[in-house]
């Protein structure tokens, strides 16, 4: 081998090297959570299902309550509720639900989906009991 080769094999290398360090790097570009009150579980009852939007790197669903406002909750992973019996198809516009939720720290009406009490009794978790 040339001198050049071996030179330019170490510069490969070390790209593949830096590119796997940069690769293991965990979570540094995710969002904060600050933004909810964790911890403090409120639930709306009689709310009506707009839209449930099934995407990653969360999902979200907007419900309306029964004087009409709208609210934003944001969930967990589409990945992550698969596990826990979730799908697309989980609720549906027009369905009624009650929802556990932890408030935005602002007074916004939203925050981090805990939970959904469906009509037929079936609850939802999205987050381990244990939280």
């Amino acid at each position: 081998m040339t001198r050049f080769s071996i030179r330019r094999m170490g510069m490969a290398a070390g790209a593949a090297l830096a590119m796997v360090a940069g690769m293991s790097i965990p979570g540094s570009a995710h969002h904060s959570t600050a933004m909810f009150e964790w911890g403090s579980e409120r639930v709306i009852e009689d709310m009506t299902v707009e839209r449930w939007v099934w995407s990653n790197p969360h999902t979200f669903l907007y419900a309306r309550d029964s004087q009409d406002r709208r609210w934003a909750f944001e969930g967990m992973s589409p990945n992550h509720l698969s596990r826990a019996g979730w799908s697309r198809r989980t609720l549906a516009p027009g369905e009624k639900v009650s929802v556990g939720f932890y408030p935005m720290r602002d007074g916004r009406r939203g925050g981090f989906n805990v939970r959904v009490f469906k009509e037929d009794g079936t609850e939802m978790l999205q987050l381990p009991s244990a939280m």
